[in-house]
């Protein structure tokens, strides 16, 4: 099975540089979009539509802003949107999926860089959704969350650290958030694969030539619970697909 994660910055952007193409090439099981940046009303019914997939849509209130969607193959797998806490949902951020082996969630999470207002909304954002995850661990589910988590979680995981210390995305109290899910029965898949891999980054800033340089942070994550971790074969990032300041990621698991 083959589960990918992409922040889109803006579907119909990526749309067109070639998403639809890609997407068909790709062939993914599940694909998880975040920062649509549109609501499907938007869309032209070529946009929404694509072969061989279910697709979920979860826009922010506010006009191109946030927003996940979701598309998969299976249409028996459940699918709902949100956290159930309204300050949360009205940015769309939250897509769950119920498949007979696990639990999947799909996140944009939020950023913290336009005040510490912010910051402190992302860090609640995180604190409740991992109410969730302990209360389907407790019952004895599994989880895997994926998504951009809009945090670096170490030094490893971004091209400037020192310089970006105090920058939202590599704050202590951001990081350490990324510990806690640590403690709480998550491994960071793809860092369990791989612990010394440098300059595996998922996103770059437009401005710089920062990904011709590959001066990039990595932002989006699979977070699997640790009784789940023995299925995953492997975790890759495309850092190749173009189409967004971010690249797509994905998570291998034994069928």
């Amino acid at each position: 099975m083959k589960i990918t994660t992409w922040n889109v910055n803006g579907y119909r952007a990526a749309y067109e540089k070639g998403f639809s193409a890609w997407v068909q090439q790709h062939q993914a099981d599940i694909l998880g979009l975040q920062e649509i940046k549109v609501k499907p009303e938007q869309l032209t019914p070529e946009q929404k539509s694509h072969e061989n997939y279910h697709i979920t849509w979860h826009p922010a209130q506010q006009a191109g802003y946030s927003g996940v969607a979701l598309f998969r193959k299976n249409p028996e797998w459940t699918v709902s949107t949100g956290l159930g806490e309204e300050r949360f949902d009205m940015e769309g951020r939250v897509i769950r999926v119920q498949t007979p082996k696990f639990v999947l969630y799909n996140i944009y999470f939020p950023n913290g860089q336009r005040g510490q207002e912010r910051v402190d909304y992302k860090l609640e954002f995180y604190a409740a959704l991992l109410r969730q995850c302990d209360e389907i661990h407790a019952a004895g589910g599994q989880i895997i969350i994926m998504g951009d988590f809009n945090t670096a979680h170490n030094e490893i995981d971004l091209a400037n650290p020192k310089e970006n210390s105090k920058t939202s995305g590599f704050l202590p109290e951001e990081r350490a958030w990324v510990d806690t899910y640590l403690q709480h029965q998550f491994v960071d898949a793809f860092r369990e694969l791989y612990p010394t891999r440098e300059k595996a980054y998922t996103w770059w800033t437009y401005r710089m030539r920062a990904r011709e340089r590959n001066v990039g942070w990595r932002l989006d994550y699979f977070l699997v619970s640790k009784s789940l971790m023995e299925s995953v074969k492997d975790v890759e990032i495309h850092a190749d697909v173009k189409g967004s300041d971010h690249c797509p990621v994905s998570l291998i698991l034994e069928d």
